[in-house]
């Protein structure tokens, strides 16, 4: 990584964007209530050097990758497979969750189980950057940052260098 000038793209397209619901985990005895959001997603990809036609990086495979996963979350409910005092069963087409006292039943094509101990937006900008470094990788691209709003006012940003 260099010390010298860099380039800064940032993308945060209209359609960076999915809807889904999910509960935020505070310990393993409390949660917020079941609800959702209306999550965008912004990228910013750093580097010090362009290509010979003065690109740092191809902005249509990266929009694509970012598209693919906003799909893949959209209009699904959000489970951390890894959640503390959280247990999810999958039976006959449904998935059944209990947190405490709660049980919810979902239809399993509307769930979407996440690696992950929790769904908080800490945690799926560093989905999306996981996923987006990946793809990065033998690049010119140095550092990558994902940001994931769930609310006007209310966001993440995950930073890390691609190494």
């Amino acid at each position: 990584m260099s010390d010298g000038p860099r380039y800064r793209v940032v993308l945060a397209k209209e359609d960076f964007k999915f809807s889904s619901a999910h509960f935020t985990l505070f310990s393993a005895e409390r949660a917020e209530l079941f609800h959702g959001h209306n999550y965008r997603v912004t990228l910013e990809l750093a580097g010090s050097e362009l290509d010979g036609w003065g690109l740092l990086v191809d902005l249509e495979s990266v929009k694509e990758v970012v598209r693919r996963l906003c799909r893949r979350l959209d209009s699904r409910t959000l489970l951390p497979a890894e959640g503390p005092g959280l247990s999810w069963s999958r039976e006959d087409g449904a998935v059944e969750v209990r947190f405490g006292a709660r049980r919810y039943l979902f239809p399993e094509d509307d769930v979407l189980v996440l690696p992950l101990v929790n769904t908080s937006i800490e945690l799926l900008a560093q989905l999306f950057w996981r996923d987006l470094a990946d793809h990065l990788r033998g690049s010119r691209i140095e550092t990558l940052a994902v940001s994931v709003e769930e609310t006007a006012g209310q966001r993440c940003f995950y930073e890390a260098p691609i190494v």
